[in-house]
């Protein structure tokens, strides 16, 4: 038996940095405190039992006209091996894309929202994990062909499931989640490339959504001249905080030159595609390399093979959904030590429920939210 109410429309997400709040504490609409330090106390529900009643979830719905707050059973849930009590989530541009409506991205419907999940496994059929294990799960098809994070309990394929690195709560790996491991991913790749801090500045794009803020903390920690480019003229100091250089707008990379400009970057990380990976291409320094992960301001790509016949420049594509597990391990491993980026605090907006995702989705599509949206899975 499925059961369903519509989330209204006028609940607002908890998700303002607090410093804006001007207050040195929020409660959050499931009544978890967020204190100074954004840390969230952890569920006191027992982690590793099997529903015996009825849970939460956020579906989106059978006629594709977004999402619903809903309860479900585990018989509703897509199979898999391992079945995870979800203690968090978070909110990446896909999952507001689904849970509106306004993106095709579930292949199928009605399908648990969200893309992201942290929790306990409570039941596994395969080897490798066991109940109370803490794991994480991000990408993978969640909410695209398989039931993903937003509920309490989530089903999926043990290939899906990474354990969660030993320096990374459940809580902090939501706040990296999806957008992290992207970043991660993007500069993994760049480094295998040849990519150095040596090679000049690197430019950062859609810097103040998830991907972008978490890389420009990710590149600068790893000692990148970064310069992040932003639409948003107040969050230049907040920017700047997480390790920008230096701050440029938006338009700046949006006129369309030359086949070839005058090299100014070393690399970039581009989450907005469109005519702005045009011009990176343009003004990218010999051997240079471009990660290209969004398509914010579009799909195509105005450019000409003069960049790469005589400048040499490589143009990397990045797809953390699919990517191959060893290198999924491999990222999530340095994301919990070495390339575990130093403001998180700051990267965090706030943290909701599930009750309160849907206000965040409305904002983050018309672009007035920044850094991550962590979601509280567990009251």
């Amino acid at each position: 038996m499925v059961t369903a109410r519509l989330l209204d429309p006028l609940v607002r997400a908890d998700s303002t940095p607090l410093a804006a709040q001007g207050e040195p504490a929020s409660e959050g609409l499931l009544g978890c405190v967020v204190p100074q330090s954004r840390t969230c106390p952890e569920p006191e529900t027992d982690m590793t039992q099997l529903p015996s009643e009825p849970f939460r979830a956020y579906r989106l719905r059978e006629d594709g006209n977004g999402g619903e707050l809903t309860t479900l059973s585990l018989d509703d849930l897509n199979a898999g091996d391992v079945t995870i009590r979800a203690e968090y989530s978070s909110v990446n541009y896909k999952d507001a894309l689904a849970g509106t409506g306004r993106g095709k991205i579930a292949r199928h419907l009605p399908l648990v929202g969200g893309i992201d999940v942290a929790g306990t496994v409570v039941e596994s059929s395969a080897g490798a994990f066991s109940a109370g294990d803490p794991v994480l799960v991000t990408g993978c098809g969640l909410s695209e062909d398989h039931d993903g994070g937003y509920a309490e309990y989530v089903r999926v394929p043990a290939d899906f499931v990474i354990p969660l690195p030993a320096d990374l709560d459940a809580f902090t790996a939501m706040t990296l989640g999806t957008a992290g491991f992207t970043a991660a991913l993007a500069l993994q790749r760049l480094e295998e490339n040849g990519l150095t801090p040596d090679a000049g500045p690197i430019v950062v794009t859609g810097a103040t959504g998830g991907v972008g803020s978490i890389a420009v903390d990710l590149l600068a920690g790893q000692g990148y001249e970064v310069v992040a480019v932003s639409g948003k003229p107040d969050a230049e100091a907040w920017l700047k905080e997480l390790g920008a250089a230096r701050v440029i707008d938006r338009d700046a990379l949006t006129t369309k030159g030359r086949p070839l400009e005058k090299a100014a970057w070393g690399g970039a990380v581009d989450n907005v595609g469109g005519a702005m990976i045009g011009e990176l291409l343009r003004t990218t320094a010999p051997w240079g390399s471009i990660a290209s992960i969004g398509l914010a301001g579009g799909h195509e790509l105005d450019t000409t093979v003069m960049p790469f016949i005589l400048r040499g420049v490589s143009l990397l594509g990045i797809t953390s959904a699919n990517c191959p597990r060893d290198r999924r391990e491999r990222g999530w491993a340095r994301l919990g030590s070495d390339w575990k980026p130093r403001h998180l605090d700051a990267i965090r907006a706030g943290t909701v429920g599930l009750d309160g995702i849907g206000d965040v989705f409305e904002r983050m599509l018309a672009g007035e939210t920044r850094g991550r949206t962590v979601v509280r899975i567990t009251d």
